[in-house]
Formats: structure tokens, C-alpha cells, sequence
């Protein structure tokens, strides 16, 4: 009887294990810039946060432990009084290349306009028909970003569901006094994702799929093909550029990718390094720095 019993045990870890939920991701509260002698506050914020964002069930597709997106969100604490707080957040994501033991940087973005109020030991729940909590709200959004962005990595507007779950949060989120949901504030939360669902930006999508899949997943197998892929990708955003200059979606791809898009091409089979960095030097001009780095 008892090894029918860790029988069946086995079984049931086995299959909470096959049913991870979606994201790994680490959650740090930094409070250096606020006079609180009380620190338990920030670190219980904390915990509840980690607990929140991996604990919760995003989405219906079922995730092993290893298919989990990795990600670390950074919140600067900049002024806090009584159960309100007013920060920064720093939102990075990464996935696995394929056949290498490299990560790459997938969305790296930070979000000035978070403030939020917060009882220690309140319960973090999520309501996608109800806006209760902005603090609640921003970290639904951002975990859905991150999925987003991270299917679109592995197949042609894969990451479409989870955005429109992202564009319901800021739907619900926008009647609330919170700064940074709506139509008129500059590159809010509302203008990345309806970017990413509109037509006028389709081609960010495609290198999104082009340049992580076709590009950095084969270059364990052929360098040089891989390669030439990412090169090409750059064409898609000159596109873009010249439908939107200024296009915010290109800014985001770019604060990902610029220190790796630079080591693709300073090693290995040669492309036309000329070429590409006149392209690049056209669609991301504030790295201009780092383009002119590249070299073989």
C-alpha cells in the first residue's frame, strides 16, 4: 500500500512539474533612495511580487519547467509615504539561442512613470474584467509584454493572444488617475502594445521572428547564414523608419540589441560590414557609438 502510495505521489510531481507556469522571473525592490528606517515594508513587497508574478497561471498553454521565460524586473523605490510609492521599473527578458549555451536579450525597457499604493501583507490578485490595483495591474501587463515578445522570438506573430491580454489591462487600467496608461502620454504603456498589434508596424514582428529564429537559432549550425538573416533584418526596420520615423517599437528593439548586434558581426564569416552600418547607423542613430565598434 505504501508504494502504491508514492506511486501515485511520483505521479502528481510529475505532472505539477510539466505544468510550470510561464515565467521565471526574478523581482528586486531597490529602496536605497528613500529615508525609511523600516525596511521590512520593501522586503515583503518584494516577496509578494515574486510570488504574484510566478505563481500566477498567464495564460491556458501548458509550460515545462525548462520552456519557463526567464526575466528580472528592477523596482527603484524613489518616494514612499504612509501606503504610497512612487518608483522606476526595469524590465528585462531573455531566451535560450538554440544548440548554444547562450542567452539572448529579448526586451529590455524601462518604465518611468510606475507609482502605485501598497499595505503590507495585502493580497496580490489579478482580475483581468477589473482594474483594483495599479500595482497589480503593471506587473499583469508587463508579464504578458514578456510573453508576447518572447513567442514572437519563436513563431510569426505568435505572441498576438498575449498582447491583446496586455492591451485589456491597459483598456481597464486607463479610467484610473495612474500616469502612464493612456492615448496622450508619450511612449506609455497603451502606444507599445497597440504598436505591436498594428498594421503600421507589421515588419517589427517579422524581424522579431526573422532575426531569433532564422538568425541567432541556426548560427551553431551555419554562422554565415545566420548572420546574413540578421543583416537582412535590418532592411525591415528601414522600412518601418521610413513609413514612422522616430517609430518607439525600433528604440525598444535596439536598447536590446545593440551590444550583441555588435559581436555578431566583430566575429566569425564576414558580411559587408560598410553596408550594414550605414543601415544601422540610418534606423538606430543614438548607437552610432557602438556601430562603429564593429569590426573583424
Amino acid at each position: 500500500m505504501r508504494n502504491v502510495f508514492f506511486l501515485f505521489l511520483s505521479i502528481f510531481l510529475l505532472g505539477h512539474s510539466l505544468r510550470a507556469q510561464e515565467l521565471n522571473c526574478s523581482i528586486t525592490v531597490n529602496s536605497d533612495q528613500v529615508s525609511q528606517t523600516n525596511q521590512q515594508i520593501f522586503q515583503t513587497l518584494e516577496r509578494a511580487l515574486n510570488d504574484f508574478v510566478n505563481k500566477t497561471k498567464w495564460t491556458n498553454r501548458v509550460y515545462k519547467e525548462n520552456e519557463r521565460v526567464n526575466a528580472q524586473m528592477f523596482i527603484t523605490v524613489t518616494e514612499y509615504e504612509s501606503d504610497r510609492f512612487e518608483a522606476n521599473l526595469q524590465i528585462q527578458s531573455s531566451r535560450p539561442v538554440f544548440n548554444a549555451s547562450y542567452e539572448t536579450p529579448v526586451f529590455n525597457y524601462k518604465d518611468n512613470d510606475f507609482n502605485f499604493q501598497y499595505i503590507e501583507f495585502e493580497p496580490l490578485v489579478f482580475n483581468e474584467n477589473v482594474f483594483e490595483s495599479n500595482l497589480v495591474a503593471v506587473m499583469a501587463y508587463y508579464a504578458y509584454m514578456i510573453l508576447g515578445l518572447d513567442a514572437d522570438t519563436f513563431s510569426l506573430e505568435g505572441g498576438t493572444d498575449m498582447y491583446r491580454k496586455a492591451l485589456g489591462v491597459v483598456t481597464q487600467a486607463q479610467g484610473s488617475n495612474f500616469a502612464g496608461w493612456n492615448q496622450s502620454n508619450d511612449r506609455s504603456r497603451f502606444e507599445l502594445v497597440d504598436n505591436l498589434l498594428s498594421n503600421t508596424y507589421k515588419e517589427y514582428r517579422v524581424a522579431m521572428y526573422n532575426y531569433h529564429r532564422k538568425g541567432l537559432d541556426i548560427m551553431a549550425d551555419n554562422n554565415s547564414t545566420g548572420k546574413q538573416v540578421i543583416s537582412g533584418t535590418m532592411n525591415l526596420f528601414e522600412t518601418m523608419i521610413k513609413r514612422r520615423p522616430n517609430a518607439f517599437l525600433i528604440q525598444t528593439f535596439f536598447d536590446a540589441k545593440s551590444e550583441e548586434i555588435q559581436n555578431v558581426f566583430s566575429d566569425g564569416p564576414k558580411v559587408d560590414i560598410v553596408k550594414l552600418k550605414e543601415t544601422l547607423n540610418r534606423i538606430a542613430p543614438l548607437y552610432s557609438s557602438t556601430w562603429n565598434e564593429i569590426s573583424y
